[in-house]
């Protein structure tokens, strides 16, 4: 909330413009909350009272601390923070930004998640019509999203702006004005969140992992092995003739396929079905 707007005057600023946080509700699956979105934004309802939701209470109070935080490990500086930003063109369309990071642009979101849920997918998915509307309204190409969690653990992910969903999610948040403007009852849109394709940020240590110590011993133990077994074949390729359909000798056949690639069946014993492409 800008810092200079009291809760009554903040309510009625927000009915005006649609934001980041209302993106995520007409964009959600929660039908009671999209109504209680709709009478607000008619002034039928104030806005839900959250100073007793500690869990949204702790996501304010860490902001701050969730800033720095993300300066101090990235070397990047955020500004614009709590600005109101208007589309230029969709005047009901607007955005509260946590920030905007220097100087890539990136639309930066803070947030504060409990731990026992967390996953950075869920993380995402999550938070992605909000991400998406702000980049659209700030026209953005990124975002970052800066979390802390209950466990005292804090992750950056990045997300890129997906064309095809904001042009679903405008869709979307036309269709709501619409109804808060004409009085008729909104609906859910239904549209799922694209998959997040989220950027490698992690250095992780596998050493614990039983499996990964496992499937590592196999890997050493019969690298030397896979790779004179790729030479041979590779020479093998070079010796069949060009005009060969079909070669065979020791054991082994070799097939041409119509689209000239050449593939290996092992012919001696119980290896008759194995293949090798």
């Amino acid at each position: 909330m800008p810092q200079h707007l009291s809760r009554p005057e903040h309510g009625v600023a927000r009915r005006s413009f649609i934001g980041g946080s209302d993106a995520r509700v007409i964009m959600g699956t929660d039908e009671k909350m999209i109504m209680r979105l709709w009478h607000e934004k008619r002034g039928e309802l104030e806005p839900e009272d959250l100073t007793a939701n500690l869990v949204v209470q702790l996501g304010t109070v860490t902001e701050d601390l969730n800033r720095r935080w993300y300066e101090r490990n990235t070397g990047h500086v955020v500004k614009d923070v709590q600005r109101r930003v208007k589309h230029p063109v969709i005047k009901w369309m607007a955005a509260t930004l946590d920030g905007i990071v220097d100087p890539t642009g990136a639309v930066f979101e803070a947030k504060f998640m409990l731990p026992w849920t967390f996953s950075e997918e869920a993380a995402a998915e999550k938070h992605m019509a909000q991400l998406q509307h702000n980049m659209w309204v700030c026209d953005a190409r990124c975002s970052v999203l800066s979390i802390i969690t209950g466990g005292g653990k804090w992750v950056e992910l990045t997300i890129r702006a997906d064309p095809l969903y904001q042009h679903l999610l405008i869709t979307a948040e036309k269709k709501f004005w619409r109804c808060v403007q004409n009085g008729e009852t909104p609906r859910l849109f239904g549209v799922e969140p694209p998959r997040p394709r989220l950027e490698a940020v992690r250095v992780v240590d596998m050493s614990p992992s039983n499996s990964w110590a496992e499937f590592a011993a196999a890997f050493k133990r019969t690298r030397a092995a896979h790779q004179e077994h790729e030479g041979a074949k590779a020479d093998l390729k070079t010796l069949v003739p060009e005009d060969a359909k079909e070669a065979s000798g020791h054991g082994l056949r070799a097939k041409r396929s119509k689209s000239g690639a050449i593939s290996f069946d092992l012919t001696d014993g119980e290896a008759a079905n194995a293949s090798l492409q």
